[in-house]
């Protein structure tokens, strides 16, 4: 790890941010962003998962990601 303290302390606050901001998504968002980054799936096997077209995976996925980005910036993240 090359990381200074000072970096660390840094990634581990932003990344507590996400997980904090995740967990208030609505219940859809959360598990398709959980589905896709977490478990690692495809948006075509997170729709068969969730009984939706890939293009709806990936249209809640852009959603959740938009909804993400808006809360780090108002918190000065992004």
């Amino acid at each position: 790890d090359h990381l200074k303290p000072s970096d660390r302390l840094d990634n581990e606050e932003l990344n507590g941010m996400i997980s904090g901001n995740i967990e208030r998504l609505p219940e859809k968002e959360r598990t398709v962003i959980s589905l896709y980054y977490f478990n690692e799936l495809t948006m075509k096997e997170i729709g068969r998962r969730l009984k939706l077209t890939e293009s709806r995976v990936s249209q809640i996925h852009t959603k959740a990601v938009g909804r993400l980005r808006g809360k780090l910036r108002k918190q000065n993240y992004c």
